[in-house]
């Protein structure tokens, strides 16, 4: 694999695990503040910060996909586990054996 692929793999990697680090304090901390502690502003912030987190993510998914660094069913994948809370922590390890392989 070239330089460059091997960069937009180690990119998805990292944004992976920012995206699903975002998902959990806002599900596991943001959330509970909010409707427990009634403290809507963490929410807000963690919120911003994994909205973003997320887009970066899709968009990093699609180059790949579009430069073919990744596979349809690997991009469907991606996506899946962008949505459950720790998936993409299972989609990083993947995506590390599937870099080592090429």
């Amino acid at each position: 694999m070239t330089d460059a692929g091997e960069s937009k793999l180690r990119r998805l990697y990292l944004l992976a695990w920012i995206e699903g680090v975002s998902l959990l304090v806002l599900v596991a901390i943001a959330m509970p503040l909010k409707y427990i502690a009634h403290m809507p502003t963490p929410t807000r912030i963690v919120g911003l910060v994994h909205g973003l987190a997320f887009l970066a993510y899709t968009a990093v998914v699609l180059d790949a996909l579009a430069t073919r660094r990744l596979t349809g069913r690997y991009a469907a994948l991606a996506m899946v586990a962008a949505v459950i809370p720790g998936g993409t922590f299972v989609f990083a390890r993947r995506l590390r054996e599937l870099a080592a392989t090429k």
